[in-house]
C-alpha cells in the first residue's frame, strides 16, 4: 500500500444525514450559536457530550439522562466491537435498540486507545495491532473495520481512524507521518462507509501542536468535505498554554492559514475537551461540540462542579451543611421536593460519597446538568451577543476573581478580543 503524501485531488462528495443551521455569531469573539440536525433529533449548539464509553452512562439512567435535557452521547466502538461484540450489534438492529436510547449518538473509532494502549499496540499502515484487554487475543483494527463497527452500531455521528500518538511527542516526523497516515485513512473510512446517507462520517484534524502540520491536514481533510470536522489530539496531557495554539479560528495570530480553511458551514467538535474553563473558552475560539468523562468521574470522587468552582464533599466542612449543592440548579439532586426534586444537601451527599455509591450517583445527576445547563447559558449569550460578558462573569465566578484565571486562558481571550483582566 502506498505511503506517499495525500493528494487534494477532488474526490467525489459524500451524502450528507445532518443540516447545520448557524443561527448567531458573537460580533466580538468567534463563538457561534447553531442547531445541529440529526436522525435521532435535534442538538443545539455548542454542546458538551456526555460519554457512555460501553452503552451506558456511569452512574446514570437513561431516563435520567433524557431528564437532563441531553440530545447527543457518546459510545466507545473499540469497547463495544470487543463486547457485545458486531454479531450481537447487529442482531438487535443497532446500539440505540440495545441500549435504549432513542436520540442521538456519537461513536469514536477506537483510534484514541492507541495512546492509551500504547503497550500493547502496533501501528502498521494496514491498522493497529493489538491484545484484546479481556482475553489476550490478538486483533487488528483497520479503518475499514472500524467503519464496519460503526456502522453496525448504528451511530448518528461516525468518527474516522485516525493514527493517534501523544501530542507533546518530540518526534516530528512520526507527528508527519501520524498525520498523513490520517488523511491515508480518512480515504479508507470513506470507500468503506455503507450508509452515508443515514449516518455522519466526521474527519479528524492531527498534527500535534507543529502549526505546520495542523495546516496542511486542515487543507486535505476539508478537501474530502465530509458532514463535520472534529479537532483531535488535545487530551493526550498538554499544557494548556500549548492547546490554545492548537487552530479553531482564524483569531489566532500564528495559524491563520489553517484556521481559514475551517468551513463556516460545518460542524466543529474538538475531541476529549470538558472542563467547564476549556468549554467557555473553546466556545470564543470557534468550537461547537466538545466531549470527556470528567464530569462524571470526578463525581465518582466526591467532587461536585458548580458556578464557583469544583467542591469536593468529602470535605468534613460539609458534614453539617444542608444547603443544596448547588442553589437554582435544576437537576433532580439539587431541585426541592416542592419542586419535584429530591432536596438532597451537601451534608447528606458528604455521608455518602466515601463508601456509598449513591452519592456518586447524586453527584453524577448534578455534575452532566451542570455542564449542559453551562452550555445552554453560553448559546444564550451567543444569541444575544453578550458573550464577552459572560466569559467574564464566569471566570470571576469560578476563580472568585478574574484575577485569578490562568494565564492561558488570559492569552487565549486576548486573540478573540476578550482582556480578562480590563477593568
Amino acid at each position: 500500500m502506498s505511503t506517499a503524501t495525500p493528494s487534494t485531488s477532488p474526490r467525489k462528495s459524500m451524502p450528507s444525514a445532518l443540516t447545520f443551521d448557524l443561527h448567531a455569531k458573537c460580533s466580538t469573539t468567534k463563538a457561534r450559536a447553531s442547531t445541529l440536525h440529526l436522525p435521532h433529533g435535534s442538538v443545539p449548539l455548542p454542546i458538551f457530550m456526555p460519554v457512555a464509553t460501553q452503552a451506558s452512562l456511569k452512574g446514570l439512567t437513561y431516563d435520567q439522562l433524557k431528564d437532563s435535557g441531553c440530545m447527543l452521547c457518546l459510545n466507545n466502538t473499540y469497547h463495544l466491537g470487543l463486547k457485545p461484540g458486531q454479531e450481537v450489534l447487529d442482531l438487535v438492529g443497532g446500539a440505540h435498540k440495545f441500549q435504549g436510547w432513542d436520540r442521538n449518538i456519537l461513536t469514536d473509532s477506537g483510534g484514541f486507545q492507541m495512546v492509551s494502549l500504547l503497550k500493547l499496540a502496533t501501528v502498521t499502515e494496514e491498522g493497529v495491532r493489538f491484545l484484546s484487554p479481556h482475553d489476550g487475543t490478538p486483533m487488528l483494527l483497520t479503518p475499514e473495520h472500524s467503519i464496519s463497527l460503526q456502522n453496525s452500531i448504528g451511530s448518528d455521528i461516525m468518527m474516522q481512524l485516525d493514527d493517534v500518538i501523544v501530542t507533546t511527542s518530540p518526534d516530528r516526523a512520526r507527528m508527519q507521518e501520524a498525520m498523513e497516515r490520517s488523511v491515508r485513512w480518512l480515504d479508507r473510512c470513506i470507500d468503506a462507509h455503507k450508509y452515508p446517507e443515514r449516518q455522519n462520517l466526521f474527519c479528524i484534524i492531527q498534527g500535534g501542536l507543529d502549526l505546520e502540520l495542523r495546516r496542511k491536514c486542515c487543507e486535505e481533510m476539508v478537501a474530502r468535505d465530509t458532514p463535520g470536522i472534529a479537532i483531535g489530539g488535545l487530551s493526550g496531557g498538554e499544557a494548556k498554554d500549548e492547546y490554545c495554539k492548537v487552530p479553531l479560528t482564524e483569531a489566532f495570530k500564528r495559524v491563520d492559514t489553517c484556521t481559514g480553511l475551517l468551513p463556516d458551514g460545518k460542524p466543529r467538535y474538538v475531541m476529549g475537551v470538558g472542563y467547564p474553563e476549556d468549554l467557555v473558552v473553546s466556545v470564543a475560539l470557534g468550537a461547537d461540540m466538545f466531549d470527556c468523562v470528567w464530569p462524571t468521574r470526578t463525581a465518582r470522587f466526591g467532587a461536585a462542579i458548580t458556578p464557583y468552582g469544583v467542591i469536593n464533599l468529602r470535605n468534613k466542612a460539609y458534614a453539617h451543611d444542608f444547603s443544596p449543592i448547588q442553589d437554582g440548579c435544576k437537576c433532580p439532586c439539587c431541585r426541592p421536593k416542592s419542586e419535584g426534586g429530591l432536596g438532597i444537601t451537601k451534608a447528606y451527599v458528604h455521608h455518602l460519597a466515601v463508601k456509598e455509591t449513591v452519592g456518586a450517583h447524586l453527584l453524577t445527576m448534578h455534575n452532566v446538568q451542570y455542564q449542559l445547563s453551562l452550555m445552554g447559558s453560553i448559546r444564550e449569550a451567543i444569541l444575544k451577543d453578550r458573550y464577552p460578558a459572560f466569559i467574564r462573569k464566569f471566570f470571576e465566578d469560578y476563580y472568585g476573581s478574574r484575577h485569578n484565571a490562568p494565564q492561558w486562558a488570559v492569552d487565549a481571550l486576548k486573540r478573540v478580543n476578550v482582556d480578562l483582566l480590563a477593568e
